[in-house]
């Protein structure tokens, strides 16, 4: 038995490990995500239980990861029974996403004099979340959208001067940023869905890193640069052996 749970608990931590991986190796970083979503209140940055208290830890990710990759915009999470017992339905066909449990239970065992010691043995449970965007019926409270930004968090004067004068196009639209090579402009969420001005401009200064970048823009030929450094390595080589 204790062989199984901890199987179970290697396989949840190998396949929240390789979303995580996925994520990284497609640009995305999943604990990034300073804007707000659509249809949350306030500044709303983390995942949302039924009752409305924030998930923690992995879980975090997890959610984020998700609902950017398939398009959600509430930050609200619940399981088929807490969706039942609030009056929704989960709509057929559709799939949950994975969130873990940790804790620690204490285990009351008998040492090699025969002495009583208690030993905490930590566990790893996984279960079944959907997004609210998956469920019909629920409160209207769930569905409600955003009430409008009445107090935009201020520019940096110098900061929006700087990006004016790279001579980058950028827009604003849509809960995704990125930059688009095809298009070559920088796309970003609209400034007042960010919980603050230093997370817009982190954001917008990393999608402008990529704009830098584009081959077009840089104008350089590191062929010969590869060239010299891959003969570089095969004398070192030869001088060691």
């Amino acid at each position: 038995m204790k062989r199984k749970n901890a199987g179970e608990r290697a396989d949840i931590y190998t396949r929240i490990t390789e979303k995580i991986v996925t994520d990284l190796e497609k640009g995305v970083r999943p604990w990034m995500q300073p804007w707000r979503a659509g249809n949350a209140i306030g500044r709303v940055t983390r995942p949302l239980r039924h009752n409305g208290l924030p998930y923690a830890g992995m879980n975090v990710l997890l959610l984020w990861s998700e609902a950017m990759a398939r398009g959600f915009t509430s930050p609200t999470w619940m399981t088929f029974k807490q969706a039942i017992e609030l009056g929704g339905a989960v709509r057929k066909d559709e799939t949950g996403t994975t969130v873990v449990f940790a804790s620690r239970f204490t285990k009351t065992e008998l040492g090699s004099g025969g002495e009583e010691f208690d030993r905490e043995i930590p566990f790893l449970k996984a279960y079944t979340v959907f997004n609210v965007a998956q469920i019909d019926r629920l409160p209207d409270r769930y569905y409600a959208r955003s009430e409008p930004v009445l107090d935009p968090v201020a520019h940096i004067e110098h900061a929006d001067g700087f990006f004016a004068n790279t001579g980058a196009v950028i827009r604003h639209g849509g809960d995704r940023a990125f930059f688009s090579p095809a298009g070559d402009f920088i796309q970003m969420p609209p400034f007042a869905t960010f919980r603050d001005v230093e997370s817009y401009v982190a954001t917008l200064s990393h999608e402008a890193t990529h704009w830098t970048g584009t081959p077009q823009r840089l104008n350089r030929d590191l062929t010969r640069y590869a060239k010299d450094k891959s003969e570089r390595a095969r004398e070192e080589l030869i001088a060691l052996s």
